[in-house]
């Protein structure tokens, strides 16, 4: 893959972060309401998929849908922009023109997921919060100033260090899954030596790749909403006790199948335009 330059990285990350969100929000926040396990009437979630989204549309709208939509755009589109800014840059810097290693892979997907995910953690916590539809804010700027006025910094910045342990495994599995599948297929003349199979391609690597990282990192993504939803001082420890005490094991996998189909998707959009620019 040649190098895109560091314009091209980010506008390549932001346009598929755009347009993904766009398509996707509803299974982001269907996948939310399955995490909390909200038990109102207002907002049931024992129904699975499409009872959680019925649910939704029929106790507020369709537009309910899309809620939190500004706040995913706010943190996706600067955010899977800087990703692959970090990993174009980190790759060139370490390993210049020779593709990554499986374990040198995983590092710079992880590495390169590190420092977007903190600085727009704050956003995370607004969309999650959002989606959770316990929280009635009326616009991002005033999510984050009644968060910072309320819980201070220990508020803008919940769930900091479970975000990291699920995005900098999830970026790093993911890169390492993808290379190596993408390097298997380049070594394949009947499939990646013809260019109208080129785009396809790399979508399935992307997709197969989104799968596997996703199920790895699913307990991770469960504890992560458990302590953004709540306003008490809720530890990362506390709300997987929580998890466990009253909804088991299975409590740790809920919410899995729409965040599946919908990191993989997005994660696949993502590269293929990512790769149209190398």
């Amino acid at each position: 893959m040649n190098k895109p330059s560091i314009g091209a990285s980010f506008v390549a990350g932001s346009l598929s972060g755009t347009c993904s969100t766009l398509l996707f929000q509803p299974l982001d926040l269907v996948k939310t309401r399955l995490q909390i396990g909200a038990r109102t009437t207002a907002f049931p979630t024992n129904h699975g998929i499409v009872g959680t989204a019925s649910n939704v549309v029929r106790h507020e709208n369709v537009s309910a849908l899309w809620r939190g939509l500004t706040p995913s755009l706010s943190r996706c589109v600067p955010g899977v922009g800087m990703y692959f800014t970090s990993l174009t840059t980190l790759q060139h810097l370490c390993l210049g023109d020779r593709q990554p290693t499986a374990l040198e892979a995983g590092a710079l997907g992880a590495s390169a997921r590190a420092w977007s995910t903190t600085a727009l953690l704050p956003f995370t916590v607004v969309k999650t919060r959002y989606e959770s539809g316990r929280y009635q804010y009326g616009s991002v700027r005033q999510a984050l100033s009644s968060m910072a006025r309320v819980e201070g910094l220990r508020g803008l910045y919940s769930g900091l260090w479970v975000t990291i342990a699920r995005d900098m495994p999830f970026s790093g599995l993911y890169y390492m899954f993808y290379s190596q599948f993408k390097e298997k297929l380049q070594k394949s003349a009947f499939l990646y030596d013809r260019p109208e199979l080129k785009g396809p391609a790399t979508f399935g690597c992307g997709l197969i790749s989104g799968v596997l990282a996703c199920l790895m990192t699913q307990p991770a993504d469960v504890v992560k909403t458990q302590v953004q939803t709540t306003t008490s001082s809720r530890s990362t420890w506390s709300a997987a006790v929580y998890i466990f005490q009253t909804r088991g094991a299975a409590g740790f996998f809920a919410g899995m199948t729409p965040r599946v189909v919908r990191r993989s998707l997005m994660a696949a959009m993502a590269w293929t335009v990512y790769e149209k620019v190398s």
